[in-house]
C-alpha cells in the first residue's frame, strides 16, 4: 500500500534557488508529482552557483531539488506559453517565487491560473507582504532577516562586534519555504471541503518574523516595564526603548550561556550550553552536579530572582569550571543531574554523526556518476506509516521529453520546441564568411 500523504498530487514549480525550491522539494519527498520547470540551458541559478565541479550540478541544487522532474521550457514563447498552460490546467499546485509582477507579464497571474484550473491552488513567496513599505525590495536572505528584527537582536551586545548580525540559519529562506509548505498543504485540505483552490502567499520578511515572535514579547516587555531581567545587561545597564542584542542567553527567564571549555584555544567549537532553570529542586541538581552547594545557601544566587541580578557572577564561576574540561565532559558530567546541557557542534561533526543517519535527520543520496553519493537534510518529522524516498536530482531538460509526451505532444511537435527555442537555447547564427 502507498502511504505517501501526496500521492497523486500534481505540482507545477516554477521556483528557484533555495526559498521555493525548498517547498517544492518537501512536496516531492511527500509524494506529490514536481515538474520543475527551468529556462533552456541555464536552469536553475543554482546549478552553477558555487560549485565543486564547473562540470557538474552545485551541492547547493542537489540539496533542494531532490526527486524532481526537469522540463526545460521558455514559457515566454508562445509555444511555451502553451504547454504551461497545459501544465497548469492538470496541476493540483502552481508555485513560483520570482520577483513581484514577474508572472503577471509572463500572463500568469492568479487570476489568469484560477481560471485555467478553479481547482489548481497558486503558491506565492515574495520578499514583503503586499502592504509592506518595502515590498518592492529585491529581496535575498539577508534582506529578509535585517528588517524582521533577526539581525539586530543578534550578535553581541558590546565591543567591536556590536553590529546587527544576521544567523547562520536560512531563516529568509528555506524557513519561508516550510512556512508555504504549511499553507499549501493546508490549502489541500480546505480544497476537499470547497472544490476550489486558493491564492496562499507566503513573504520571507514574514516568515522571518514568525521566528522573531519572542523578540516581539521582549518589545512589549520592555515597552511596559523599561527592562528585560533576562538579558545579561540587567540590572546594570540602560535599556534603549528597543530590543538590544543579548549574546548567548537563553532568551526566556532561564539563565543559558554558551561556556569555553578547556581546548576552546585551539578549538573554536570547544563550547557547551548550559542552562539553569528556575525551579528551586532544578537549581539544588544543578548545584550539585558542578559542586556548588555554597549557592543554595547564598542569597545571591539561591532564587531565580537573585540569579538574574547576580548572571556575571555566575558566568564567570561556571566558566572556571567548564574550562577544566572538554564540551562532551561537561555533559556527562552535567545530564545525569537534568541540567539541560549540551556541546557546541560544528558541521563536520553533525555530518560525521552516523547515528543522525536514521531515514529523516541526515540521508545520503546517490546522484550517480561523478558526483556519485551526496548528504543531504532529509525530512524533518517522522509518519508512523510513511517513509520517505530520498531520490537524485534531475538533469536540466532531463526529462523534458517525457513531460510532453504525457500532455500528448507528438515526437515531431517536440522537436520542433526544441529548434524554436521553447525548451532548447536557440542556436547561436553562422558567423559571416570572411
Amino acid at each position: 500500500m502507498n502511504t505517501a500523504p501526496l500521492q497523486g498530487i500534481k505540482v507545477v514549480d516554477f521556483t528557484a534557488v533555495q526559498s521555493g525550491p525548498s517547498c517544492t522539494q518537501m512536496l516531492a519527498w511527500l509524494g506529490a508529482d514536481v515538474i520543475k520547470i527551468e529556462r533552456p540551458g541555464v536552469g536553475d541559478a543554482t546549478r552553477k552557483e558555487l560549485q565543486f565541479d564547473p562540470n557538474e550540478p552545485s551541492y547547493y541544487f542537489l540539496q533542494l531539488n531532490s526527486d524532481k522532474k526537469s522540463l526545460a521550457l521558455d514559457a515566454a514563447t508562445p509555444d511555451g506559453k502553451a504547454i504551461l498552460t497545459k501544465l497548469i490546467e492538470q496541476a493540483d499546485i502552481f508555485v513560483e517565487n520570482l520577483h513581484p509582477g514577474a508572472m503577471d507579464k509572463l500572463g500568469f497571474s492568479w487570476e489568469v491560473v484560477h481560471k485555467l484550473n478553479p481547482r489548481c491552488i497558486y503558491g506565492t513567496i515574495k520578499g514583503f507582504p503586499p502592504t509592506s513599505k518595502y515590498k518592492d525590495l529585491k529581496a535575498y536572505e539577508p534582506v529578509a532577516q535585517v528588517t524582521a528584527a533577526a539581525a539586530t537582536t543578534t550578535g553581541w551586545y558590546s565591543g567591536e562586534y556590536n553590529i546587527p548580525t544576521q544567523s547562520g540559519a536560512a531563516l529568509g529562506d528555506s524557513n519561508t519555504g516550510m512556512h508555504l509548505l504549511i499553507g499549501l498543504l493546508a490549502a489541500l485540505m480546505q480544497r476537499e471541503k470547497t472544490g476550489e483552490g486558493s491564492f496562499v502567499y507566503q513573504s520571507m520578511h514574514n516568515a522571518c518574523l514568525n521566528l522573531c515572535r519572542i523578540k516581539t514579547r521582549d518589545q512589549l516587555t520592555l515597552d511596559k516595564i523599561g527592562y528585560l531581567t533576562q538579558f545579561p545587561q540587567y540590572p546594570n545597564e540602560k535599556f534603549p526603548d528597543y530590543v538590544p542584542r543579548a549574546g548567548n542567553i537563553e532568551g526566556s527567564g532561564v539563565l543559558g550561556w554558551t561556556f569555553p571549555c578547556k581546548g576552546y584555544q585551539t578549538d573554536p567549537n570547544d563550547y557547551a550550553y548550559i542552562i539553569l532553570q528556575r525551579g528551586a529542586k532544578d537549581f539544588e541538581k544543578a548545584c550539585q552536579a558542578f559542586g556548588f552547594e555554597d549557592w543554595l545557601t547564598n542569597p545571591d544566587f539561591n532564587t531565580a530572582d537573585a540569579r538574574d541580578r547576580h548572571k556575571q557572577e555566575i558566568i564567570d564561576r561556571i566558566t572556571k569550571w567548564s574550562l577544566q574540561r572538554s564540551k562532551y565532559d561537561v555533559v556527562t558530567a552535567l545530564a545525569p543531574y537534568g541540567v539541560p546541557c549540551a556541546p557546541v557542534l560544528n558541521t563536520k561533526e553533525i555530518m560525521s554523526d552516523e547515528s543522525l543517519y536514521d531515514g529523516n535527520t541526515l540521508v545520503r543520496i546517490n546522484q550517480g556518476g561523478n558526483i556519485g553519493e551526496f548528504v543531504t537534510v532529509g525530512c524533518p518529522f517522522t509518519i508512523s506509516n510513511y517513509q520517505p524516498t530520498y531520490g537524485p536530482c534531475p538533469t536540466l531538460g532531463g526529462n523534458t521529453d517525457e513531460v510532453l509526451s504525457a500532455l500528448g505532444y507528438t515526437a515531431d511537435q517536440i522537436a520542433e520546441f526544441a529548434k524554436n527555442g521553447t525548451t532548447a537555447p536557440m542556436p547561436k547564427p553562422e558567423a559571416p564568411a570572411k
